[in-house]
């Protein structure tokens, strides 16, 4: 972010994510928040997950459903659909596996996480303090998670990074 009235100097300047194989954090957390997106399938599993993440956090009316077995259903179609996001990139990204460093998570792992964190942070907007700390905490998480699912986008394309295998 750079202040009014300066100058970004072009080596730090952000470069858009290109289109058609990855969606942005943007699109992504549009999609969390149940907003219709048009791309990629992503968004739509990026949605059901985080559809799952407000059954976990927030519940049906209010309440939490904590029974074993829903939060063990909850989990294991979580891990699904991230197993799936991971199988969709496998199938559809093209990987650089010579020179590239290996990131520590998968896209399905960030995604699962950028979800997570977007339920967190528009449950707390709803129900906080707008001079609340975790209020601003949640906001702060969610937007470092994007800028990092963004650089790590970036980088895949380019093939500067490459994705584990599992």
């Amino acid at each position: 972010m750079t202040l009014p009235n300066t100058q970004r100097c072009a080596e730090t300047a952000v470069q858009p994510i290109p289109s058609g194989l990855l969606p942005s954090s943007d699109l992504l957390v549009r999609a969390c928040r149940g907003h219709r997106v048009v791309g990629s399938q992503l968004l739509w599993f990026a949605r059901d997950i985080a559809v799952l993440h407000e059954r976990r956090l927030i519940g049906h009316g209010g309440s939490v459903d904590t029974g074993r077995a829903a939060l063990q259903e909850n989990e294991r179609r979580r891990s699904e659909l991230v197993m799936a996001i991971d199988d969709w990139i496998a199938r559809g990204v093209p990987q650089h596996r010579f020179g590239a460093t290996l990131h520590t998570e998968t896209i399905g792992a960030v995604i699962d996480r950028l979800a997570e964190a977007s339920v967190r942070a528009h449950h707390a907007l709803m129900t906080l303090d707008a001079n609340d700390e975790v209020l601003h905490g949640a906001w702060h998480h969610l937007a470092e998670l994007a800028d990092a699912y963004d650089d790590l986008v970036r980088d895949v394309l380019a093939g500067r990074r490459r994705l584990p295998e599992w």
